[in-house]
């Protein structure tokens, strides 16, 4: 089975296009488990309910797990919205950068 770091690390391959950044950085990634029959669920969520890459947004994670984590039989991204997603979620680095370097 894979950890949840390791399947962290697989997904921060992902970029979100519109900043840069990739989706572990964001704090978009909330959670993943593997079983021990190498299916992969991920929680996760958007910058926005109007996002307009939400569906190649989850196919980019689902692709990422796969290509990354070779034993992987089964993956399966669910967006959620809640907690709703905002800036403070964000790594530092991403916060100074999104925020205009105010970063608390």
């Amino acid at each position: 089975m894979y950890t949840k770091e390791e399947i962290f690390k697989a997904i921060s391959t992902v970029k979100d296009p519109e900043v840069g950044f990739n989706l572990v950085e964001m704090g978009l990634i909330y959670d993943a488990t593997c079983n021990e029959k190498y299916e992969v669920k991920v929680t996760m969520t958007l910058s926005t309910r109007a996002c307009p890459l939400h569906q190649m947004m989850v196919q980019w994670v689902e692709e990422a797990v796969m290509r990354e984590l070779p034993k992987v039989q089964d993956v399966e991204a669910e967006v959620v919205w809640e907690p709703e997603w905002n800036p403070t979620m964000a790594s530092d680095e991403v916060k100074a950068k999104l925020m205009g370097g105010m970063v608390d």
